[in-house]
């Protein structure tokens, strides 16, 4: 018996872990707000700790304070923080390897989405992908500044699906974030896990996703398989 084809016409793709390599960037960002508030003497490696539990919706209480940051210092690291990573990333992301010829691969059998979960405009992203070269391949970018709910909420998701005018069942969610995982099961799509972002493949199988891929680049070869 052949087995059933998937009627995927659109992938939702993160940004951060995904298409972009953002390492060095979280340590600057930690370094940047660490010295904010006084506490230069602190690991910069905390960006990296900081980003995995954001994007894993987990509670930073106890990292914070492992690292002599209580009381006010917390929402001033923090504001800091995403303050120094917003204002880093416009100029110092650089694409993972291979990932506009993969994107040009795909752009010509789906319709893809670009979906962060950054607080920017749609406008300040358009300006990032022009720099990298990769904004001629999406057909919709949706930004946390775009819906009320961030992930694991489905909104984003939702929202990205709507702008394309693709219905949400036909869609795929790509991302190496876990919030993005649960947001995409959330909105009753299948999902698509890469590791090349903070998690590895241990901690992406705790949440399920449908399929785990080293990275963007083995997309086309599983669509080959799918559709």
């Amino acid at each position: 018996m052949s087995r059933k084809r998937l009627k995927i016409r659109a992938l939702l793709v993160d940004l951060d872990g995904t298409l972009v390599e953002t390492g060095a960037i979280l340590v600057d960002a930690a370094k940047q707000a660490l010295c904010t508030i006084g506490s230069c003497q602190v690991d910069p490696q905390i960006g990296v700790e900081v980003a995995r539990l954001l994007q894993s919706n987990h509670p930073l209480d106890s990292l914070l304070r492992a690292n002599g940051i209580t009381g006010a210092a917390k929402q001033q690291f923090m504001a800091a923080y995403l303050d120094a990573f917003h204002g880093l990333t416009p100029t110092r992301t650089r694409p993972l390897p291979n990932v506009q010829e993969t994107l040009r691969t795909l752009s010509k059998r789906v319709s893809l989405a670009l979906v962060t979960r950054r607080n920017v405009s749609r406008e300040r992203l358009a300006e990032e992908l022009e720099r990298l070269q990769l904004i001629q391949f999406f057909r919709a970018t949706v930004t946390s500044q775009d819906v009320n709910q961030p992930q694991p909420s489905p909104e984003i998701m939702l929202k990205a699906a709507q702008d394309l005018g693709v219905p949400i069942n036909e869609c795929v969610v790509v991302s190496d974030s876990i919030v993005d995982i649960q947001a995409g099961k959330a909105a009753g799509v299948k999902t698509i896990a890469v590791l090349s972002g903070l998690f590895n493949q241990k901690e992406l199988e705790q949440w399920k996703p449908d399929f785990i891929i080293a990275d963007v680049n083995c997309l086309p070869d599983l669509l080959d398989r799918l559709l």
